[in-house]
């Protein structure tokens, strides 16, 4: 993707569409979440990293703020049934407890962690609490 000019050219275009940038960054954590019910967690970040990274630096954000709120969305993804992969994981370790039961009970924690996404995307400053003690 960097030999083609893909990640910077795609920066440059979106930045200069005038979309808000929290749109801009909600519509990438609604990409990851599709992403995660169908993909593994590695294989989505090493694809999608070189593209959204410059545009998430391109608009100001915190490089650090990034990574949690992509750790948050990757955990929603893989948690949302149709394949959520962490669902199989577990009815594989509960063979008497159905896979409709897991489903079903999945989710209130989806919704949970979408309203922690939401405050983490609407205060950045929780997501960069403890990181900033460190200096």
């Amino acid at each position: 993707m960097n030999f083609t000019a893909l990640p910077g050219e795609l920066k440059d275009w979106i930045t200069g569409q005038g979309f808000s940038p929290v749109m801009i960054i909600a519509a990438m954590m609604l990409i990851y979440v599709i992403l995660g019910t169908v993909m593994e967690e590695l294989t989505m970040v090493l694809l999608t990293i070189p593209l959204f990274f410059p545009i998430v630096t391109a608009l100001g954000f915190d490089p650090v703020w990034f990574g949690v709120l992509i750790v948050m969305v990757i955990q929603i993804g893989l948690i949302s049934p149709p394949v959520g992969m962490n669902l199989f994981v577990l009815n594989a370790l509960l063979p008497q407890v159905g896979l409709t039961t897991i489903f079903r009970g999945c989710w209130p924690f989806v919704v949970t962690m979408i309203a922690v996404l939401a405050l983490l995307i609407a205060f950045p400053q929780i997501s960069l609490w403890l990181p900033s003690l460190m200096k």
